[in-house]
């Protein structure tokens, strides 16, 4: 179960999820992005700190109090304490040290800088899972940078399939009960071990990846709309959702543009026959739409 930015972005949208995971049969993994905008405010603080300008350090700390709302608002009260020391510690010890780092480092390399930013950004799902973590009784954490492993090619860099299916598969090795939480998007370099990523939009692909290697009886993608749409509903009032479609009428309808899936996530799931569902966190009752083999 993938739950994008806007279903982890309040804690309106994360009650929802919490209903929605909780009504599902255990085991269950629920893949997530950073909250809400927030990846886009790392990467406007990274700019920031590269024009030596600090006060991208005040916008962290408006980041702070909203991560430590949704905790007050969502986390079990057994959890919290250790659930805000979490948050306050990757702020703190992390995110500070590398922003501060690019501010008072003018002759910093490129790669260096690509780098560290790249490192920045993989925290808005760090932050975000240690909160969908703490929401369950029965949670257990999963650090994606643990076993998803890229590699370069000419276009960026791609998933290495048999190091990663290596790695899943000892990480998960006991998922016979509970909530299993990891973050989407986030990676490391299979050689280097530098963090990398899968591209915005990429906790899709990570969601289709872990269900393609664990066997998953149905990858569901949680979003803000209630699946695909014959037409875009901002400008056809009329649209209605499509109930059922092929992967290849799904992956037609992405690399067209469709904005529902990122475009990738489709070909693995397909591979293995696993079903997708597209539902809405907003609307958890509408039927959705679901994409299979016919």
């Amino acid at each position: 179960m993938k739950f994008g930015g806007t279903s982890v972005g309040s804690i309106e949208s994360l009650l929802n999820l919490r209903d929605i995971v909780n009504a599902e049969s255990k085991p269950v993994l629920v893949v997530v992005s950073a909250m809400g905008g927030f990846t886009n405010q790392l990467l406007a603080m990274c700019e920031q700190a590269q024009q030596r300008d600090i006060s991208c350090l005040d916008m962290l700390e408006t980041a702070r109090k909203r991560h430590h709302d949704a905790i007050d608002g969502v986390v079990v009260e057994a959890m919290r304490d250790e659930v805000h020391a979490t948050i306050d510690r990757f702020i703190d010890e992390s995110l500070k040290p590398y922003y501060l780092a690019l501010a008072t480092n003018p002759h910093m390399p490129v790669d260096e800088i690509e780098r560290v930013c790249d490192a920045i950004v993989a925290h808005g799902e760090i932050l975000s899972s240690a909160i969908v973590t703490g929401m369950f009784e029965d949670g257990v954490p999963h650090l994606s940078l643990n076993y998803m492993r890229t590699v370069p090619d000419a276009a960026g860099r791609v998933l290495d399939w048999e190091e990663t299916g290596r790695l899943v598969e000892e990480d998960f090795a006991s998922m016979d009960s509970g909530v299993h939480v990891a973050q989407g998007f986030i990676s490391r370099d299979k050689d280097t071990g530098a963090v990398t990523n899968l591209g915005r939009g990429g906790s899709d692909y990570t969601a289709a990846i872990l269900a393609t290697l664990l066997d998953a009886e149905a990858l569901e993608i949680w979003t803000d709309v209630d699946g695909f749409m014959t037409a875009d509903p901002r400008t056809h009032p009329d649209a209605t959702v499509i109930p059922q479609m092929t992967y290849a009428q799904a992956q037609e309808m992405c690399d067209a543009g469709a904005k529902v899936i990122y475009p990738p996530t489709i070909a693995p799931v397909a591979m293995k026959h696993i079903p997708v569902w597209v539902k809405n966190t907003f609307n958890p009752t509408a039927p959705g739409t679901v994409i299979i083999d016919e």
